[in-house]
């Protein structure tokens, strides 16, 4: 796609894009989230007494969740502005912690799909893969592992400094390209494909397990709540995470110096690419629900503790 007369209105699809488009989403995602999360750790820590893995790794998620959530401020104001204001280390911490939650989503989503499967094979907590000592244990790891696997993405964003102010740009539209493509693709194959592999596979045993006990109606119902939290885990992956891993790649790869020529194909990629971004980290809104979908009684505890919290302030009040 050479320089035509649909270019310009590209290049204003793309302006428009990132101005309004990302600021707005991510102000929802912000509100939504903080609110949906900020309930959800206030339940884990003054409701839930008797914490299981499902429970260490979901509390590791929300925490996740939070930290990306209060580096939304920043962006909104950036892209609604177009300027970035903050200077270089928060504009490189900023992108680091977004990657940092995308991927220990990821994680935490992976184990909690493997935890649904061994709670149904092992309904009495026998395994050793469900101590919660285990839970502790895997959470750190991972928390260390994705911390190590995005160091070298610091090196690659860098701040772009223009005539009319500084800009934070993401890291597929910083760096060099080459570098980044390289890393990019060892992302998606580490940190997205081989969960999303891992996750599949545990879908595909627990249906198989549950077709085996189909016959068994007093073991088979309870057995479907796992079923519809794990098939939940793998639509955010297939929904969310899949289109931003596909366009991040294109979106550097456009970069590349042979498409120096193509201006045009480079700008509708990056408007897509654009699209996709807070799409992928609509999972820190969408989380708290599997809360919900745990099976252990969090809802009727955390209603009860706020009807308690409300009851307790009325009667100061009085």
């Amino acid at each position: 796609m050479a320089w035509n007369t649909t270019c310009p209105n590209w290049l204003v699809a793309e302006a428009v894009l990132e101005k309004y488009y990302l600021s707005i989403f991510y102000g929802i995602e912000f509100v939504v989230g903080v609110l949906g999360n900020c309930i959800v750790v206030f339940g884990y820590l003054f409701c839930l007494k008797n914490w299981k893995c499902s429970n260490i790794y979901l509390f590791n998620l929300s925490i996740s969740d939070l930290a990306f959530l209060c580096t939304l401020p920043m962006l909104i104001r950036s892209y609604s502005s177009g300027k970035w204001i903050y200077g270089d280390l928060l504009c490189i911490s900023n992108r680091y912690v977004l990657h940092a939650n995308l991927y220990t989503s990821i994680l935490f989503l992976t184990f909690i799909s493997i935890d649904r499967y061994l709670l149904m094979k092992y309904p009495f907590r026998e395994h050793f893969l469900q101590k919660k000592e285990f839970a502790v244990l895997i959470s750190l790891a991972i928390w260390v592992l994705v911390t190590l696997e995005l160091l070298p993405i610091l090196p690659l964003i860098n701040p772009n400094i223009a005539a009319n102010g500084t800009y934070c740009t993401d890291y597929a539209s910083s760096g060099d390209p080459q570098n980044s493509l390289i890393y990019s693709l060892f992302l998606t194959f580490v940190g997205f494909l081989i969960p999303l592999l891992v996750m599949c596979f545990f879908y595909f045993k627990i249906a198989l397990f549950l077709k085996k006990r189909s016959r068994q109606l007093a073991t088979a119902l309870p057995l479907e709540k796992p079923l519809t939290l794990v098939i939940m885990a793998v639509v955010i992956f297939s929904v969310l995470f899949t289109p931003y891993h596909i366009l991040r790649n294109v979106r550097i790869a456009s970069r590349l110096e042979k498409w120096k020529e193509y201006r045009c194909t480079r700008v509708a990629i990056n408007s897509f690419y654009i699209v996709t971004r807070p799409l992928a980290f609509l999972n820190s809104t969408i989380n708290p629900v599997f809360y919900f979908l745990m099976g252990d009684h969090f809802r009727e505890m955390l209603m009860s503790k706020l009807r308690n919290q409300f009851k307790s302030l009325t009667s100061i009040r009085r």
